[in-house]
């Protein structure tokens, strides 16, 4: 048992109040904790005095003779323990003067596992002496059963279950008012991982696709894991993993896959595991493995396979399945192609540059699947890189920013940028400036305002420089930007207003004299026509 982390502190109380006590200590057995009051145990049955589980001694309702020395003992088959001497002082002053309540100590905030028990503490005071109450923030109610009041207001729940979360307040009444004050503490009841289906052993044909189903419940909800031989089996190649891991897929089983899976189960509060059989069935008159499997490269993203049929039991092949992967990665991220049967030679295509890679080939019959060739390696050409992505910011009159994507992975290969720049009127340029991968933009300053330059930006590694980026830019129209504008000739301004006006009223006037005319017109005409008919 290990010493005391939490002794038991000297307390001065007034009669009719109440004292706190507690001390904490760790040991296995878990330790029994008792109290002794002068190296006298004290009275269990004085209900002044109220032992909480977690080593809380209360004493409400103090009196003068309470006053003295206590520890705290804790024991268990390993040994005993006393804890420092911590003094209770009891005054008889202000007994009978009216107090607020208030909340010594409101309930803490605890994380437990099912089937535990929960001690919301909650000690208050006041004259009169409150009344404590409970009640959960979420209005829901608490309940009876497993619930118990110890002392004047602690609460007790037994073996707590995952219902139980929530958040607790406790108030302390005055009597007879609605004064009260309230503490708050938040319990969060946690259920180990157990399952709810079990995977299941089964045996399936080769070729085929085998499936587990392993579902968990718990509280914080469970992580599942699956496991080969002990060992852990991600996703990739021709083992799928859904529903949040619930499901493990193999599809074109073989003899490699026999094996036992595990599923393991968990989260903070605890862990469950269960495992299941594969056993892969070989029907009569498989094929064997494919012969002679030769892996070329091509090009650095290319890889041409090629291979022979089998010896024996060739008729009912169906066709064949290339297995791919990087050398460098587990077998799990494997992928696989599928191949004519009168095809013995397969073009790889997108793979990475100056890359390994690992091939083997299975053929499939309607019955099943041949057992694997033997791997071979191969690994693409290098080649250099791409022309890098250029984008140009004029800054002023005399400079260029240029920026890019940085390209990390440059360094790795050693390798780089190389800037070259000129007046496009020139025929040399300036250049190259070296730059490492890891840079994204550069500036060129002091150049000819009224110029229009060629800018060039490549990127290269040991297989030499990859094609340019060309861009062209002028200066000039930055350079007439940033010239003052020539002053405001306000005269001329006035005078072509002047102008414009009077244009208008000209034209105005001359409307008004056509209307007049036409008006005028039409009347003496309609006149001359009535004397014509007179005569």
């Amino acid at each position: 048992m290990s010493d005391f982390h939490v002794h038991p502190q000297a307390t001065v109380g007034e009669e009719g109040g109440v004292a706190r006590f507690q001390c904490q200590i760790h040991g296995l057995p878990k330790p029994l904790i008792t109290w002794e009051k002068n190296r006298v145990p004290i009275d269990t049955d004085n209900e002044r005095y109220t032992l909480l589980p977690k080593g809380v001694l209360q004493i409400t309702g103090l009196r003068a003779e309470d006053s003295g020395i206590f520890h705290c003992v804790a024991s268990n088959i390993a040994s005993i323990r006393i804890s420092h001497g911590a003094r209770l002082t009891v005054s008889g002053s202000g007994s009978g003067a009216y107090k607020e309540p208030a909340i010594l100590v409101g309930p803490e905030n605890l994380t437990l596992t099912v089937h535990q028990t929960a001690v919301l503490e909650c000690v208050a005071t006041g004259n009169p002496r409150p009344i404590v109450s409970w009640s959960r923030l979420d209005g829901r109610p608490i309940g009876v059963e497993g619930i118990q009041v110890l002392g004047t207001g602690n609460l007790i729940i037994s073996d707590v279950t995952v219902q139980h979360s929530g958040v607790y307040v406790c108030a302390a009444n005055r009597p007879g008012t609605r004064v009260r004050r309230t503490a708050q503490g938040r319990l969060v009841v946690q259920a180990p991982a157990e399952f709810v289906q079990h995977p299941q052993s089964i045996s399936r044909p080769a070729g085929t696709t085998a499936m587990f189903t392993c579902q968990a419940q718990g509280e914080p909800p469970p992580h599942v894991t699956w496991l080969k031989n002990g060992q852990v089996l991600g996703p990739g190649g021709h083992v799928r993993l859904k529903n949040n891991n619930s499901t493990l897929t193999i599809s074109g089983i073989g003899p490699e896959d026999e094996a036992i899976y595990q599923c393991v189960a968990e989260n903070s509060a605890g862990s469950s595991q269960a495992s299941a059989r594969l056993t892969v069935l070989w029907a009569e008159g498989l094929p064997g493995p494919p012969r002679n499997v030769r892996a070329v490269s091509v090009s650095s993203t290319e890889v041409r396979v090629s291979w022979s049929e089998p010896l024996a039991n060739t008729k009912e092949i169906i066709g064949y399945v290339l297995h791919i992967r990087k050398a460098a990665d587990p077998p799990e991220l494997e992928y696989q192609e599928a191949v004519s049967k009168s095809t013995f030679q397969h073009l790889v295509s997108d793979l990475e540059p100056s890359t390994a890679y690992s091939f083997y080939i299975k053929a499939y019959t309607p019955r099943g699947a041949s057992s694997a060739s033997v791997p071979t390696l191969a690994s693409t050409l290098g080649e250099a890189p791409a022309p890098p992505p250029l984008s140009v910011r004029v800054l002023g009159s005399s400079s260029l920013q240029l920026l890019w994507e940085p390209w990390p992975r440059l360094a790795q290969h050693e390798g780089g940028f190389k800037l070259f720049y000129r007046p496009a009127s020139k025929t040399s340029f300036t250049g190259p400036i070296l730059l490492p991968g890891t840079v994204s933009s550069y500036n060129l300053s002091q150049l000819d305002p009224a110029a229009v330059y060629e800018v060039k930006l490549l990127a290269y590694n040991q297989h030499g420089d990859g094609n340019a980026t060309v861009r062209f830019v002028s200066l000039r129209g930055a350079s007439e930007r940033t010239a003052l504008s020539p002053p405001c000739d306000c005269r001329k301004e006035e005078a072509a207003n002047q102008t414009s006006t009077t244009g208008i009223v000209i034209g105005i006037h001359i409307g008004v004299t056509c209307i007049i005319f036409c008006v005028l017109f039409l009347l003496f005409g309609q006149r001359g026509r009535v004397l014509l008919c007179k005569d």
